[in-house]
C-alpha cells in the first residue's frame, strides 16, 4: 500500500494498485471464511480435468458459487461428484485474482442425508436399467456342480469364514479368494478389478478359472454398502462372463450390484448354499437312480429272454430245415454218373463223325485238285503276260523306238515312280499316325465321358440292375410275374434268380396219412 498522497487529489483516500486490492480481498476472504460447510446442488460437473482437478459449481434456488477439488483430494473422496447431486461440501472460500471471482476449495464432500443417497441410487438405477444392464435376458444359470468358486470379499471377518465353512459342509470344492476392501475409499475399484480379474483367467491355465463368482459383504448402513452402488462395480458385474452371485448385506439390504448379478443371495451363507449342492443328497439320489437302473436292466433282460425262447419254439429244427436239400442232393448224386456216361458217348460220336472226313485219300484228292487249279491259273497268267508284251512291242515299233532303249527308260521311270511312291508312303504314314493320335485322343475323351455317365459307376455305390429273361431292364415290380427268371447285375458280376409272389409262403395243409399207407417224400426232378 502506498503512503504517498497526491496534492492534486480531491480526497485523502489511499491509492491501491489492482494487484494490491485483489490480494487484500483474497486475504480478507480467506481469513473470514477459513472453514465453511456449504449445502447445495452440483451443477456443471463434467468429470475431472486432464490435470486431475475437478471444476464445477454449487447452487441453490437463489445463488451460485464456483467450486474446485484438487487432484490429491479428489482421489481420496468417499463419494464421486455427480451432476444434480445435493451435497454438503467442507472447505475454505478463496478468490481468484485473475478474474475477480471467488470460489470454494472443497476438502471433503458428502451427500446431503440418506434421502439424497436414495435419490442418487434411484437415478443411477434408472440410468443403468435403461442401458439394459438389469435385463433378465442377460442373466445366466448357475452351474449345478462347479469345480472352482471365486470369492470377492475382505480376507478378514466372518463373511469369508462362513462361506468356506458352508461350502466345506455341503460339497467341498476348490475356492479362490480375491481379497478386496469392501468399504471406504477405492473399495469400488478393487471390487470391479477383482471381478474383471477372475474373468481374465484362461481356462486350463496355471490358476484355474472359476465356474461361479460370489461377491460378498456383511451387513451395514447405506453408507457402508455404498461401494456396491458404484457404477464401475455394477458394470463389471453385468459384463462378467462367469455367473455371479451377489451376497451384499443382510436380506433387507439392496444394492445396485444385486440387480446386475445373475443371482442375489440374502446372505453370504445363502450364496454358498446356492453355489454348491449337498453332497449327501447327491449320493443318495445317485444310489436311488442306480438301483432303479439295475432293476430296469434286469426286467428288460428277462423280457428279452422270454422273447428269444418264444422265437426258438416257433423255429423248425435243424433236421427239418436240411431234409429237403439232403434229398435233392442225393437224387442229383445218383443221376450224376449216368449223365457223365451219356455225355461221354455223345462226345465220342461227334468225334467219329468229324474224323470220318479226315481220311488220307480225301486229303490227297484235295491237294491234287488244288495243284491243278494253281497250274491252270499260272498258265492263264503267262498267256496274259505274253499278250501284254506283244501289245507293248507293237506300240514301241509304231512309235519308232528300239527295244533296246525301252528297258532303260522303263528303269528310269520305274525308279522315279518308286521314289515318288516312297515319298507318298512316308507322307501317308505320317498322316496316318497323326490321324491315329488324334482319333485316339478323341476316343479317350469320349471314353472318359462314357465312364462318367456309365451306370456301372452307380453299381459300385451298392445299386444293382435287374433284367428279365430277354435281357431287358426291369424298372417296375409290375413288369414281372411270379416264377419269372431274372438276372441281377452287380458291380462285380451277374447272378440269376427266380421271382416269387412277394408275400410270405403259406404253409401247406397236411393230409393225414392212412394207417396202411407209408408217408413218402415228393419226387425231385433230375438236375440234368
Amino acid at each position: 500500500m502506498s503512503n504517498v498522497f497526491d496534492s492534486d487529489s480531491p480526497t485523502n483516500l489511499a491509492e491501491y494498485s489492482v494487484s494490491e486490492l485483489s490480494g487484500s480481498i483474497k486475504r480478507t476472504v480467506e481469513t473470514a471464511f477459513d472453514q465453511v460447510r456449504v449445502r447445495g446442488e452440483i451443477s456443471g460437473y463434467r468429470g475431472p480435468h486432464s490435470s486431475g482437478h475437478a471444476y464445477f459449481s454449487l447452487k441453490d434456488d437463489r445463488a451460485r458459487i464456483d467450486a474446485v477439488i484438487w487432484k490429491g483430494v479428489f482421489s481420496r473422496l468417499r463419494f464421486r461428484p455427480e451432476e444434480g447431486m445435493e451435497v454438503i461440501a467442507t472447505g475454505k472460500v478463496t478468490t481468484f485474482p485473475g478474474s475477480s471471482k471467488y470460489q470454494i476449495v472443497i476438502e471433503t464432500l458428502e451427500p446431503a442425508g440418506a434421502g439424497a443417497l436414495m435419490a442418487l441410487i434411484e437415478e443411477r438405477k434408472r440410468k443403468l436399467g435403461a442401458e439394459g444392464l438389469f435385463d433378465q435376458a442377460r442373466k445366466r444359470r448357475l452351474p449345478y456342480m462347479p469345480k472352482v468358486i471365486g470369492v470377492v470379499t475382505s480376507p478378514t471377518g466372518a463373511v469369508i469364514r462362513d462361506i468356506l465353512h458352508r461350502i466345506s459342509d455341503r460339497f467341498p470344492v476348490h475356492v479362490l479368494v480375491w481379497p478386496v476392501k469392501v468399504q471406504g475409499d477405492g473399495s469400488g475399484e478393487e471390487v470391479a478389478n477383482a471381478i474383471r480379474g477372475f474373468n481374465a483367467f484362461e481356462p486350463g491355465g496355471e490358476i484355474p478359472r472359476p465356474d461361479v463368482l460370489i461377491v460378498a459383504r456383511g451387513g451395514g448402513s447405506l453408507e457402508d454398502l455404498w461401494s456396491f452402488n458404484d457404477e464401475i462395480v455394477v458394470r463389471a458385474a453385468a459384463e462378467s462372463a462367469i455367473p455371479l452371485i451377489s451376497a451384499v448385506g443382510h436380506e433387507t439390504d439392496w444394492t445396485l450390484i444385486d440387480y446386475a448379478a445373475d443371482v442375489r443371495a440374502p446372505t453370504p451363507t445363502g450364496a454358498a448354499e446356492m453355489a454348491v449342492p449337498v453332497r449327501a443328497e447327491l449320493e443318495a439320489q445317485l444310489a436311488g437312480l442306480s438301483a432303479r437302473l439295475q432293476g430296469c436292466v434286469s426286467r428288460q433282460m428277462d423280457h428279452r429272454r422270454q422273447s428269444v425262447r418264444a422265437l426258438m419254439r416257433a423255429l423248425p429244427s435243424l433236421d427239418q430245415l436240411l431234409a429237403l436239400p439232403r434229398r435233392r442232393f442225393d437224387e442229383a448224386a445218383s443221376g450224376l454218373g449216368r449223365g457223365l456216361e451219356l455225355n461221354t458217348i455223345n462226345k465220342r460220336r461227334s468225334f467219329e463223325r468229324a474224323a470220318s472226313h479226315l481220311r488220307p485219300d480225301v486229303l490227297s484228292n484235295r491237294i491234287t485238285e488244288r495243284r491243278q487249279m494253281l497250274a491252270e491259273r499260272m498258265t492263264r497268267a503267262e498267256r496274259i503276260v505274253e499278250r501284254r508284251l506283244d501289245a507293248l512291242k507293237g506300240r514301241v515299233e509304231r512309235f519308232g523306238v528300239t527295244l533296246s532303249s525301252v528297258p532303260a527308260r522303263l528303269t528310269t521311270q520305274t525308279a522315279r515312280m518308286r521314289d515318288h511312291l516312297a515319298n507318298l508312303s512316308r507322307h501317308g504314314d505320317t498322316a496316318v499316325r497323326h490321324q491315329l493320335t488324334r482319333a485316339r485322343g478323341e476316343l479317350a475323351a469320349q471314353d472318359r465321358v462314357l465312364q462318367s455317365l456309365s451306370y456301372k459307376n452307380v453299381l459300385k455305390r451298392g445299386y444293382a440292375v435287374i433284367r428279365d429273361d430277354e435281357n431287358r431292364p426291369v424298372s417296375q415290380a409290375a413288369m414281372l410275374s411270379a416264377g419269372a427268371g431274372i438276372s441281377i447285375e452287380f458291380a462285380d458280376g451277374r447272378i440269376g434268380a427266380v421271382t416269387t409272389d412277394g408275400g410270405p409262403p403259406q404253409p401247406a395243409k397236411k393230409r393225414p396219412a392212412k394207417p396202411d399207407e407209408p408217408a413218402t417224400p415228393p419226387k425231385q426232378g433230375s438236375l440234368f
